[in-house]
Formats: structure tokens, sequence, C-alpha cells
């Protein structure tokens, strides 16, 4: 009987085993239904199944950077004849030309990269003279910084006028009142300037068609590197340089053309070209001291800017001393620059010239000078009381100078 026993349970095992593995556990809970509250059977559901699905939020995108903007102020040629240093002559030995730049200011201020080309030299222990050999007191590069200018341009034909001790002198005159050069230098082997404005990387060159024949005034070694004369290969090396810093922008001065002319001689025509090629930017035309056109040039995928002369923002060259009005007329070309920060590219997007003219005036036994921006004179902006034939000369250098630069 035992025995009997004993096979029935083993055989109950067996089938207990085999029927837990024909059935698994999701069927099992199919077959228990549970009644809602109406009696109605509602399957048990399976276990997470229901609860409410948490999914992680998908990140904010990172906001693309603002671009970078700045603007950049040019101006021509920066002279100091003989009457403009009487006029700033102030007693025993001292000079203040802040006065010149008075109505100006705010425009170069503003500007987040000023340039001018100073066309005159300084050392303190000699006379102080204008044309033909300029020698201006160093204040006037005191009045510049004042102003807010940056850079100054100092490859012209007047780079040698007061030799080897001229060129020396004036670089360290601009370093003391805190500017920067480009044209002539002290050594051989100056790397281009590069200066960084708002981060925007800017390569700034300049350089001059001669020097008026004073060229034996340094050795031929010094005349290699002190002064930076037009030279095609140079330039392109130069050029050349700041590419391989990876500039954003390139500036280059650049002494050239007929004087008095208001028109861009062949040879300017083709430089200027050339230089945006060899990948120059903007190329800013001095020494004709009158305003010559500019144009937008297309190259390499970007637009560049070739204004092949500025004319003269402050001097003594006048009507009734040269004979020719225009001579009183200058520009401040004024560029909006901007990066694009995601595509690293750097362009220009916007251009604009603002005619000044050289107001000289008699005070007590001396002349004046002031440059005014002649559209803030005729819309009132400026309060200066000036006669109405005054007023007809500005209203003139105005239209004169917009008509030079119309469409562009």
């Amino acid at each position: 009987m035992k025995k009997r026993y004993v096979f029935i349970l083993v055989l109950i095992l067996i089938l207990g085993f085999v029927v837990y593995n024909d059935i698994n556990m999701e069927d099992l809970r199919s077959l228990f239904n549970r009644s809602n509250e109406s009696g109605d059977l509602v399957e048990t559901p399976k276990p997470g199944e229901g609860d409410d699905i948490i999914t992680e939020p998908e990140p904010e995108p990172e906001p693309e950077p603002e671009p970078i903007e700045i603007d950049i102020l040019a101006v021509g040629d920066i002279m100091f004849h003989s009457t403009q240093i009487r006029a700033g002559s102030i007693g025993n030995g001292q000079y203040d030309f802040n006065s010149v730049f008075k109505y100006v200011k705010d425009y170069i201020q503003d500007a987040d990269l000023a340039l001018g080309n100073y066309e005159t030299v300084t050392v303190q222990d000699r006379e102080y003279t204008g044309y033909p050999l300029f020698n201006a007191p160093p204040e006037t590069i005191e009045a510049l910084k004042n102003a807010g200018f940056d850079i100054l341009s100092t490859a012209n034909n007047h780079s040698l006028d007061q030799g080897k001790t001229g060129i020396i002198s004036t670089i360290e005159a601009i370093r003391d009142y805190g500017l920067k050069h480009v044209g002539t230098n002290l050594d051989k082997g100056i790397e281009p300037l590069i200066v960084d404005v708002e981060g925007i990387k800017i390569g700034v060159l300049s350089y001059t068609y001669g020097l008026n024949g004073l060229d034996s005034r340094l050795t031929p070694e010094e005349l290699s590197y002190m002064v930076n004369l037009i030279d095609e290969d140079k330039m392109q090396d130069d050029i050349n340089q700041l590419k391989n810093n990876d500039v954003d922008l390139i500036i280059s001065y650049i002494h050239w053309g007929n004087e008095y002319q208001h028109q861009p001689s062949d040879y300017q025509l083709t430089l200027g070209r050339k230089m945006v090629e060899w990948g120059v930017n903007l190329v800013l035309g001095s020494h004709p001291h009158v305003v010559q056109k500019s144009e937008i040039v297309e190259y390499g995928g970007r637009d560049n800017l070739i204004v092949y002369s500025m004319g003269n923002f402050i001097s003594n060259q006048r009507e009734v001393t040269m004979g020719n009005s225009y001579s009183e007329d200058g520009v401040m070309v004024k560029i909006g620059i901007e990066k694009d920060l995601t595509s690293n590219e750097t362009v220009i997007n916007e251009v604009e010239y603002i005619p000044t003219w050289v107001y000289r005036y008699k005070d007590g036994d001396k002349y004046a000078y002031e440059i005014l921006p002649t559209g803030d004179v005729l819309d009132g902006s400026i309060s200066r009381s000036l006669d109405s034939s005054i007023i007809s000369r500005i209203q003139k250098s105005h239209n004169d100078t917009i008509s030079v630069f119309k469409g562009n």
C-alpha cells in the first residue's frame, strides 16, 4: 500500500511540473480577472502598465553667439604748416592744438578704431617748420590722442624731412602718447601691426610712393626697413604674414597718386585692385590732398573697399594759397565691420562718408583752425556763429565731396 501511495504522489508532482511549464505566469494572470464597480470584467494590468511615463525634457539648443560689430573711422592727410604751428602756440614754447578737433572729436572717439595719415615728423630740439621740410611740435600728436585716434600712418613723402632723427623721434613721440604707428620702423624684421578690436583681429599696413628725393638721408640698408616704400614683393610678403596670423581683416594706408587731381590715376586703379587680390580688405589712400572716389571690389567671396584719396583732414592748403578750393575738403570714412562667430566670417556691412571742411579764421594776430563736419553745420547740429559767406563755402564743400562719393 505504501508503495502505491508513493507512486501516486510522484505522479501528482510530475503532472504539476508539466502544467507549470506549459502555462506561463502571463497566462495565469489572464485567467484571473476581477470585476470593476459595474461588474464588468477587467483584465489585471501587467506590472508598470498604466503608470505615467516620465521622459527627460529635450535640452534647450545652445543659442548662436551674437556677431561682433565694430566701427572703423579713417581720415586723410594730417598736416601742420607754419601758420598752423603759430596758431597752436600758447607761449613759453608750449603748444595746444586740441581746439582744431573740437567739432569732429565725437566722431573719432565713437569709433572702435580710428586712423589717420600723420604727414609730418616731430623733433623737439629743432625749429618747428612747415612746407617744404615739416617739423611739428609733439603736442600735435597729443591733440590727436585726445581727439580719439588710435593708429597713425607715418609712411609718406615727408617721412624723411628731418632725416633718420625725424623717423626715430616721431615714432618715440607717438609711443609716448600711447598711440600706435605703421609705415616707419626702428629695427629690422618688424612684423606687421596686429590689433585686437573687440575680438576682431585686424592687421594694419602702410606704404608710400616716395620720399621727395631725400632717400640718401638713410643708408641703403636703413632705407630697406625704416620706411615702407611701395614694393609689390614686400607688400605681398607683409600681407601673407598677416594671413598666416589668421587676421580677420587687413587695412592698408597707401600714399600715392597725383596731387590735386580729383580722379585716381591708372596706377592707383591697378595697384588698388592688386592689393585687394593679395588680401587687403580696406585700401585707404592719401597724398592727392583732394578727395577721390571710392569703390567696393568683390573678391574672394567678400566685399572690399578702396578709397583712392580721403583729402586733407587738416592743413593750411586753401583756395587763397593754392588756387584750389578742393584742398580745403576732406572726408571721414566710417566703415561698419561685422564678424559672424559661427561661420568665423568678417565682412563690411556699411560704409558712410562724412564730409569735412577746414575753417580758417583770424584770431587776433594769428589764424585759428577748426575741422567742421559740413553736414552738421548745415543741419544746425553744430551751434557755431558763421556768416553767410562761410556757410556758402561750407555748402559748396559739402556738395563737392558728396558728389565724389554719390552712389557709393
